[in-house]
């Protein structure tokens, strides 16, 4: 014999109810008890309609309209026409009876639990007796029967007890004797043992199921919902939720205790101690395989079996001085608690004795902390005991599964998980069977969070990246450009999916959760609210996303001044932007001290040539425990293409503008010729090789004349250009003359840098240094003879932006 529920999504209207019936005939080869729930959001309709006739509201009245129609509308689109007359009038008494019943509670202006029992009942009563006449239309041996005559409590109302001996002599001999193919019953209500109604409580149609499936002994109890079974985690947070083909009892019990929605944890009590199993399966998609809940699943993979989360969670904190060394403390504070009926989640305390941390439900709070407080209120007054303590808007996460016992190091990895994406947590427990570790934290970080752990315990260790880019011209197109293409290759190869949540630009910017289609990006961004850094940030740490990433592709200096902001939320900075690294050294060290304290990437490789790997070779120097001596370097790919492509037959603001066009120079050409960007960028070299250096303290050697360099804006400085050409052509014949090549050269030594152009003999290794390409020499201690030599192209919106996303994966390997 089977035994199924079918919930209230799953008999919520007409078409479902089909498809119930589908079920039902293709397991007809087996007896079957049916248990259905009321037709989906009846039950808060009825609810809500009693709530309005205590308050005496006439409004109730077009409430229950709502009720009466939803029933008729039902019975009348399945039950064919000739057999509708029957069906409809006893549907009417039922609701004469119930619409008595509201009236009543109207004229008194209250309500009872035990009308509310009667009131909620209605749902199970209705639905139950109008599906059992749609089956027995469509020539089904079906027969109903009424719950309340099987399953016997006590008289505790809108939570009643289950008294088992008598509910199982009434099952054995109803059902002993039953002769029909398919019994179908109201699940949730049942009545005391004088007869009058009660109701299960929350979960109650599955327990009823429960009941049923127990006290005949069923092969196995199917529960018929509207997901395909347990999933590792909520797929309405995790979107890369799976389901669990088989799970324990124990296993299920933890998860459904901790917020998973498919089981209710009292439902599986009768059914455990018989060991009789049970299958979650999808009334939408029945050829499903849903999830198997037995005593002994099969091995699995999978250490953990499944993340859940309980909202709406308050923490009270009780401390004091005290409280060391004083026994029963504990002991009162829970008595307290119990008296007060409120129900206790979770307890952690500290080995000192000092604190106790309880979680509790949000709305038994102040409740609990007055109850608490008034207990120990002479304690409090003497100053041994504080006032308690209360933090809401909190939520518990736990990891579960049957294996977790036997692995070390877990709860290492769930904390460094939650710790790397900036998850506080505020209290932790673990139980003393090592099959769940569970953790309080803030109610805006569990999206975050579950994914997070998702992605390490599930996801074949699959990391996904989370990236607010702004500035997409030349380098940022490139960028996005090049994360398109890729997007494949990184999931498949590198296990990191690369989604851009956030895109801006000068004038719009644009946001999208679940991630922006690259490929249409430009429309979506024309029609996007007005751009604002400050306000690009705050979208960004309000999506609270794990491994997000603040990529800035721009030279703004605005910009620059909100990486703090990022990185105190743990989101990640990776820029070709200069500014910040060169701005003042407290500034630069502030940024560092921030990334290295919080455990934030803060990377910046494109900052010196490009893509070229000359910061990350300088860090790995410095880490294994090199020293740098001297720095010689050509770090201006722009710089060198120009003087690479000007000679006597060519002007200087012609080849200044060809490497403006092919965009090798920064916006304003003038920051490259002016020198102040290989300023930057020894700077930068000079700092990551320990030294404390101010852009002042480089010595600059321009070969602009006074006038160029005063100029105010880009065209000016470009007209600028003619006027000097003479100066220009001098520069470049006293160099040839000499059979060398000129180069912007970068040097630091001594504790000194300066930058300026050189005439470089042919001997030299700048002299063959072509095109836009940058070089660096590392002379350190280990290198002191024949330096470490870095050299390729430094400039170019292509190799810029390949630099940035090898900063990204650099974060995404991590």
């Amino acid at each position: 014999m089977k035994v199924l529920k079918f919930g209230g999504t799953s008999v919520a209207n007409s078409e479902n109810i089909q498809k119930v019936k589908a079920i039902i005939e293709s397991e007809k080869q087996t007896k079957q008890i049916v248990v259905v729930s009321a037709f989906g959001g009846i039950t808060d309709v009825l609810l809500r309609t009693a709530n309005l006739a205590k308050l005496q509201d006439t409004s109730y009245t077009e409430s229950f309209k709502e009720i009466e129609k939803r029933h008729f509308e039902v019975v009348e689109q399945l039950i064919p026409t000739q057999n509708q007359s029957g069906i409809l009038s006893n549907v009417k008494q039922k609701i004469n009876q119930l619409e008595t019943l509201m009236e009543g509670i109207f004229l008194l202006g209250e309500i009872s639990p035990k009308t509310s029992d009667k009131v909620v009942s209605y749902g199970e009563l209705l639905s139950s007796y109008i599906i059992s006449e749609y089956l027995k239309s469509q020539g089904i041996d079906c027969e109903y029967k009424d719950s309340r005559e099987l399953i016997k409590t006590n008289s505790n109302y809108t939570n009643a007890s289950v008294n088992y001996e008598v509910t199982y002599t009434n099952c054995k001999s109803y059902f002993g004797s039953n002769k029909h193919d398919v019994t179908l019953l109201p699940g949730f209500v049942a009545s005391s043992e004088n007869g009058t109604g009660t109701t299960l409580g929350r979960g109650g149609s599955d327990f009823t199921a429960s009941i049923y499936a127990s006290a005949v002994d069923a092969d196995i109890l199917e529960i018929w919902t509207d997901v395909s079974g347990m999933y590792t985690s909520n797929p309405r947070i995790v979107s890369e939720a799976k389901v669990i083909e088989e799970i324990s009892y124990e296993e299920a019990m933890e998860l459904s205790h901790f917020g998973a929605k498919v089981l209710y944890p009292p439902t599986i009590l009768p059914v455990l101690n018989k060991k009789i199993p049970i299958v979650i399966k999808n009334t939408f998609s029945p050829e499903d395989k849903g999830t198997l809940i037995v005593d002994n699943p099969k091995d699995k993979d999978d250490v953990v079996t499944g993340i859940s989360n309980i909202d709406n969670i308050a923490l009270l904190l009780v401390e004091g001085g005290g409280m060391i060394g004083v026994s029963g403390v504990s002991k009162s504070v829970f008595e307290v608690l119990s008296q007060n009926e409120i129900n206790v989640i979770l307890i952690t305390q500290a080995s000192s004795e000092h604190s106790i941390c309880i979680g509790i439900q949000a709305n038994q709070a102040e409740k609990a902390k007055q109850a608490i407080d008034t207990y120990f209120s002479r304690e409090i007054s003497e100053g041994k005991i504080n006032a308690v303590q209360i933090e809401k808007e909190m939520s518990i996460i736990a990891l579960v599964g049957d294996n977790m016992k036997n692995h070390q190091g877990l709860s290492g990895k769930m904390f460094s998980t939650l710790g790397q994406n900036n998850v506080n947590i505020r209290a932790i427990a673990q139980g003393a069977s090592e099959k769940n570790i569970s953790a309080v934290i803030k109610t805006n970080d569990v999206t975050k969070a579950i994914n997070s752990l998702h992605e390490r315990f599930f996801e074949d260790n699959a990391k996904q990246l989370n990236l607010f880019i702004t500035g997409i011209g030349n380098v940022g197109g490139k960028f996005l450009e090049q994360i398109n293409n890729q997007t494949e290759y990184l999931r498949k190869n590198l296990k990191l999916n690369v989604r851009v949540i956030g895109i801006s630009n000068s004038r719009n910017m644009i946001f999208e959760e679940n991630g922006i289609d690259l490929s249409t990006y430009q429309d979506k961004l024309n029609k996007g609210e007005t751009a604002d850094y400050k306000t690009f940030f705050e979208k960004a740490k309000s999506l609270n996303l794990r491994n997000s990433i603040f990529v800035d592709n721009t030279a703004n200096a605005e910009i620059s001044t909100i990486y703090e902001d990022y990185l105190n939320n743990n989101i990640a900075v990776v820029t070709c932007n200069k500014i910040a690294c060169s701005s003042s050294y407290q500034n630069y060290s502030k940024l560092k001290g921030i990334s290295q304290e919080y455990l934030v990437p803060f990377l910046f490789e494109t900052n010196v040539g490009a893509g070229l790997p000359i910061i990350d070779t300088l860090k790995n120097l410095i880490a294994s425990g090199d020293s740098v001596t001297e720095i010689q370097a050509v770090l201006s790919g722009s710089l060198n293409f120009v003087f690479n492509n000007f000679n006597a037959s060519t002007t200087f603001k012609e080849v200044v503008l060809q490497a403006k066009e092919q965009g090798y120079t920064e916006p304003d050409p003038k920051i490259d010729l002016s020198g102040v960007d290989v300023m930057r960028k020894i700077l930068i070299l000079a700092r990551e090789s320990g030294y404390k250096m101010e852009l002042e303290d480089i010595k600059n050697n321009s070969f602009l004349p006074e006038e160029c360099l005063n100029t105010t804006s880009v065209d000016d400085f470009i007209q600028s250009l003619d006027k000097y050409e003479n100066h220009f052509q001098e520069i470049f014949k006293n160099a040839n003359d000499k059979d060398c090549r000129l180069k912007y050269v970068a040097s630091f030594k001594d504790g000194k840098a300066q930058v300026g152009l050189q005439e470089i003999p042919s001997n030299h290794p700048f002299y063959n240094l072509e095109g836009s390409d940058n070089i660096v020499l590392f002379y350190t201690e280990r290198y002191s003879q024949q330096p470490l030599i870095i050299k390729g192209a430094g400039a170019g919106a292509d190799v810029t932006a390949s630099g940035i996303f090898a900063d990204v994966i650099r974060i995404g390997r991590i």
